[in-house]
């Protein structure tokens, strides 16, 4: 009897983590006039999305303003929101509207990762009370997705419906409540800009509701990290981290922030391992290089040291 011959392995494949970069938009003291350039150097260096992150009571822009400028001066990368915070926003129709235009504009580009927004003052200065938030972002979400559908129409007829299944939806939330809505109600979760070991909680729970009612393939799981890449970088990030989060969580939220090549290769593979599909580097500075800066350092898979700051 001839043998049989023997198959050879495949290959095992690394996880490859789709990298994106934030708009400074949300970085005190930033040339905001520079977020369309911003954007359109990103896309030029390869990036494979932009973000934002949303606050009210801040010096930033709003976020879909900014991915609205992003649009206009880019043709291909991703858009995204991470996270949008709609708990505050009362009106959901207009919400949808401006969710809708940027979609428009970017010619399909736009994710829209919603959260319900979980700083206090966003919601006194609304006049929007923080109870019974869970339903209502339930119902901001239904209504939007009417809106969407063109189902939302008027004398002059219907809100045009966008092409099925856009923009892309995520969803974030640290509760259980919160993994059954992402797993539920849009095609994934937003993990937040810091914890490791949230993240693998998060992930395995989005995973296993999505497996329990049945939907197929699985969910998209984006995480975030803050950097800022060259020299002072560090003292650079403490004082933005310290000045945004708060004296409250700035001990949680420091040690994942990145500031050398070696602490961003080494977060990349722990994000992959922990079943992240997207990084998206926030800057903790508006200067322009940090494009260049990150850009090198992802290139770089030799040498982790370049910076002086590498070893970090």
């Amino acid at each position: 009897m001839p043998e049989t011959p023997v198959m050879p392995l495949m290959p095992v494949m690394p996880h490859r983590l789709r990298i994106g970069i934030g708009l400074p938009a949300a970085v005190p003291g930033t040339d905001h006039a520079s977020v369309g350039r911003w954007a359109a150097e990103s896309e030029e260096r390869g990036f494979d999305s932009l973000g934002v992150i949303d606050r009210l009571v801040y010096d930033n822009l709003d976020p879909l303003v900014a991915l609205a400028a992003a649009a206009a001066r880019t043709e291909r990368i991703e858009l995204l929101t991470t996270i949008l915070s709609a708990g505050y926003r009362a009106n959901p129709v207009l919400l949808a509207k401006q969710i809708d235009s940027v979609e428009r504009i970017s010619a399909g580009r736009l994710t829209v990762g919603l959260g319900m927004g979980g700083w206090p003052e966003d919601y006194a200065v609304s006049g929007v009370s923080m109870a019974g938030r869970g339903p209502a972002f339930e119902g901001t979400i239904a209504t939007m997705r009417e809106v969407w559908r063109g189902d939302v129409a008027g004398a002059c007829g219907p809100i045009p419906a966008l092409p099925p299944g856009r923009p892309g939806l995520l969803l974030a939330g640290l509760v259980p409540a919160g993994f059954a809505r992402a797993a539920a109600l849009s095609d994934g979760w937003v993990a937040p800009s810091f914890g490791l070991e949230t993240l693998a909680r998060g992930v395995a729970a989005v995973r296993d509701e999505w497996t329990r009612i049945g939907r197929p393939g699985r969910p998209r799981i984006i995480a975030e990290r803050y950097f800022c890449l060259g020299p002072g970088a560090a003292r650079t990030a403490d004082a933005y981290v310290a000045h945004y989060y708060g004296a409250a969580y700035l001990p949680q939220v420091r040690p994942d922030v990145i500031t050398g090549v070696g602490h961003l290769h080494r977060e990349i593979d722990r994000l992959a391992d922990a079943g992240a599909d997207d990084l998206v580097l926030f800057p903790c500075s508006g200067e322009p290089e940090q494009i260049g800066l990150l850009a090198a350092a992802l290139d770089d898979t030799t040498d982790h040291t370049t910076y002086k700051e590498g070893a970090s």
